[in-house]
C-alpha cells in the first residue's frame, strides 16, 4: 500500500481514487509514486526515528522536505501531535534516549503530521515490552474512535476484535476468510482461522 514494494495483482483504491492497478502497466515515475505515498502514513516495526535527531525533529522533518511546510508551521503542527500521543514533554529529548513505548508514540505522531487519509501500522507492538503494549494500543484506540482509517497487521486479538471494521485473516501471504469483528470471532468457517483463534476464545470463554 506504501509503494515499497510493486504488487503483482490487484489494484489500490483509496476514497474512489484508483492509485494503481495491475492493469495499468506503464511505468509511473518517482515524483508519482511520491504523491501517492502521501495518501498513507506509515507505522514501523521498529519504530525507525532517525537516531540523531531529537524528537521534535523527528516530526519536523518529513513536513518540511516533502510537504514544504516552513520550521514553524511544522513545529506547531508537530507539536499538536505529539501532546495528542502524551509526547510533548519530551520535545527535546534525543531519540535514543526514549523507552520502546515512548519511541512508537513518536513514531505515530511523526506519521500523522503528515497527515495521511490511511495509517498503516506494521506490528506495531511487536517490539515493545508487554507492560509497554497497552498504552500504544490505547493511542490507537482513540484513533479509532476518531474514525481515522486505519490498516493494522496485529496478533492483538482482542484489540483487533475491539476496534476493527473488518478483519482479515492471512496465512502465508494468502487470504484466508474476511469478514466483520462479529463474523471471524464469533463464527469463523475456516478450520485454518478456527485454529488460530482457538487459544483467544477459550481463554475468553474462561473469563
Amino acid at each position: 500500500l506504501n509503494f515499497l514494494e510493486t504488487a503483482d495483482t490487484g489494484s489500490i483504491t483509496v476514497a474512489g481514487e484508483t492509485l494503481w492497478s495491475a492493469a495499468d502497466t506503464r511505468t509511473q515515475s518517482e515524483e508519482a509514486i511520491r504523491k501517492k505515498r502521501l495518501h498513507f502514513g506509515l507505522v514501523f516495526q521498529n519504530f525507525n526515528l532517525f537516531s540523531n535527531k531529537n524528537v521534535l525533529e523527528n516530526c519536523v522533518i518529513g513536513q518540511m522536505k516533502v510537504l514544504k511546510k516552513s520550521r514553524a508551521e511544522a513545529e506547531e503542527r508537530a507539536m499538536t501531535y505529539l501532546k495528542k500521543v502524551g509526547m510533548d514533554a519530551f520535545a527535546r529529548a534525543g531519540s535514543v534516549q526514549l523507552s520502546g513505548g515512548q519511541k512508537q508514540r513518536v513514531a505515530i505522531a511523526r506519521a500523522l503530521c503528515m497527515q495521511p487519509e490511511v495509517l498503516l501500522f506494521d506490528e506495531p507492538t511487536s517490539a515493545l515490552d508487554p507492560e509497554m503494549v497497552g498504552e500504544i494500543l490505547d493511542v490507537m484506540k482513540e484513533l479509532a474512535r476518531e474514525k481515522m482509517t486505519m490498516v493494522i497487521v496485529t496478533h492483538e486479538m482482542g484489540f483487533a476484535r475491539d476496534v476493527s471494521d473488518r478483519v482479515v485473516f492471512m496465512d502465508s501471504g494468502v487470504i484466508v476468510e474476511e469478514g466483520s469483528p462479529e463474523e471471524i470471532f464469533g463464527h469463523p468457517k475456516n478450520e485454518r482461522t478456527k485454529t488460530f483463534l482457538s487459544r483467544y476464545l477459550n481463554a475468553r470463554k474462561s473469563d
